[in-house]
């Protein structure tokens, strides 16, 4: 039977080899892997399944990311969330689960941090305890050490697919109605600038990722991102920028705000802020007020009108200036508010699209144009229900006018 403590005695078996012979290619740490488990399986038989298993855990402890590894690998599994070494959860297909598999030591996992957050250039220790990060293959990374994380090392990773999905996909899962999608294509191609709003894993970047396959292939797009994770593919004159933190010394930190100024001058058709958690909203709006339409971006709220009230919170936060002017900016460089919500059946659905108007009594003015509309529960517990057009048509169309779409943007609002 293989045990915890076996794969332990294999592991230091296989460092002791690489210690012994130097640095090794990975076809020679595969083939001493495979040596070691053959002979080590001679006293201990296991099914052939089960060497191929032990043999892929070994490599990957060297070479991967240890027993995340084949959850990496599994495209069911989105989000994993490592809270303590021996704690491990995942979301699959929706739901959380407790994984039966744990690290050997609190030092391994502190050893697979590191090694992650070198492989893109930042640093976490405990005088600069918290670091968002990503992998090769573009998952979002963020980890906590202590003695900010009173229970050890933690770290969360959201997975994100190799292909993004399509809006036509997201039409098919329910997430929107064709209908809606229609009109996105057409706010889009006509340089509406859109806001995506919603909570923790509500699908904003996947939904961010289907609207950038609206923006012509000829315009040359600028993205700004805490950690890279958009994965814009059908626009070829595009640049992608990232933040750095601070090195040991507290020097060297690059924020989105200095990247958003540095944007400006990169001639960009249209500016994509992955998320704007503070500050940066203030740049954001004074970016998208100097020209640059059809620009996007996305944040956390409960709603389309409380992601206008958040905004206003964050550009407060770095800036003494008067509400008024602030929502007056807001509405000069907002046009569209697209929330998403994970219902209770764990689907994610687009609940609201509305209009920035105007201003009215000193306050901003919104309207729906659709607004989900819930009918019922199925036998599997699915909610059930779609957005529904509301009565209010789109206000201002200019810009539908000087792209040419007006027919198209007035036929489906």
């Amino acid at each position: 039977m293989l045990t915890e403590q076996a794969v332990l005695a294999l592991r230091n078996q296989v460092r002791s080899a690489i210690d012994s012979s130097g640095s090794l290619s990975d076809a020679e740490l595969m083939a001493t892997v495979e040596r070691m488990v053959f002979t080590w399986c001679e006293q201990h038989p296991l099914t052939a399944a089960d060497k191929v298993k032990l043999v892929r855990r070994l490599y990957h402890s060297f070479r991967g990311l240890d027993i995340l590894q084949p959850l990496m690998e599994d495209p069911e599994v989105t989000e994993i969330m490592i809270n303590h070494y021996r704690e491990i959860f995942i979301e699959k297909l929706g739901e959380l689960q407790l994984l039966p598999v744990a690290f050997e030591s609190k030092e391994r996992l502190e050893d697979l941090i590191q090694a992650v957050v070198a492989g893109v250039n930042r640093v976490v220790n405990e005088s600069s305890p918290i670091v968002d990060a990503r992998l090769k293959d573009g998952s979002r990374v963020h980890v906590v050490l202590p003695p900010i994380a009173l229970r050890g090392p933690a770290m969360t990773i959201r997975k994100f697919p190799d292909q993004p999905l399509t809006m036509e996909q997201l039409v098919r899962l329910g997430s929107l109605t064709e209908e809606a999608a229609g009109l996105l294509q057409v706010l889009i191609a006509a340089k509406y600038n859109v806001f995506i709003s919603g909570g923790t894993g509500t699908g904003k970047t996947t939904f961010l990722n289907a609207l950038s396959q609206y923006i012509p292939s000829d315009e040359r797009i600028v993205t700004i991102e805490d950690s890279a994770e958009l994965q814009i593919r059908t626009v070829p004159n595009l640049v992608s920028l990232e933040t750095r933190n601070a090195n040991t010394e507290g020097k060297g930190e690059i924020p989105i705000r200095e990247l958003i100024r540095a944007s400006l001058r990169m001639r960009p058709s249209r500016i994509i802020v992955g998320e704007v958690r503070g500050g940066e909203a203030l740049d954001m709006l004074q970016a998208l007020n100097t020209g640059h339409a059809g620009s996007m971006s996305t944040g956390h709220s409960n709603g389309a009108k409380d992601m206008l009230a958040r905004l206003e919170t964050m550009v407060l936060g770095a800036a003494d200036i008067p509400v008024a002017v602030i929502r007056q900016q807001l509405v000069s460089a907002l046009d569209i508010v697209i929330h998403l919500d994970r219902l209770r059946d764990r689907s994610r659905r687009v609940t609201e699209i509305a209009e920035v108007i105007g201003m009215k009594d000193g306050e901003v003015v919104m309207e729906p144009l659709f607004l989900f509309e819930e009918t019922g529960v199925n036998l599997d517990g699915r909610v059930l229900g779609q957005l529904v057009r509301t009565s209010h048509k789109l206000k201002h169309r200019d810009k539908l006018h000087m792209a040419g779409l007006m027919e198209r943007g007035g036929s489906l609002v």
